[in-house]
């Protein structure tokens, strides 16, 4: 705990987002990540900050991935030119309702 709160009294919100899961949620639901925030916390939690990042690698990247999707958008984004790459080959029609040319309904 800092001495100074430089980030409060500047009005900067720096690293509280990594703890916002554990927080009071609406509706008394917990948040999406909150389990594997609590891996990541339970983890490290009596650890020194060096050993805690060592040997809660894991958690802490199933912890990230639950909030950034970044390993779900490459995967999307490599399904999608994949399919991009099978249309130009000819190897693959999309159905009508994906291309916008089905019919009006009533």
């Amino acid at each position: 705990m800092p001495f100074w709160g430089l980030q409060k009294q500047l009005g900067i919100d720096m690293d509280s987002f990594l703890l916002r899961q554990s927080m009071p949620q609406p509706h008394g639901l917990a948040a999406v990540c909150h389990a594997f925030e609590r891996e990541w916390v339970e983890c490290g939690h009596g650890l020194g900050q060096t050993r805690a990042r060592r040997e809660c690698q894991l958690e802490y990247e199933d912890f990230m991935e639950c909030m950034q999707r970044t390993k779900l958008t490459q995967r999307l984004r490599l399904i999608l030119e994949q399919r991009d790459r099978m249309i130009k080959q000819g190897k693959y029609t999309p159905p009508e309702h994906h291309t916008g040319k089905e019919e009006p309904r009533p």
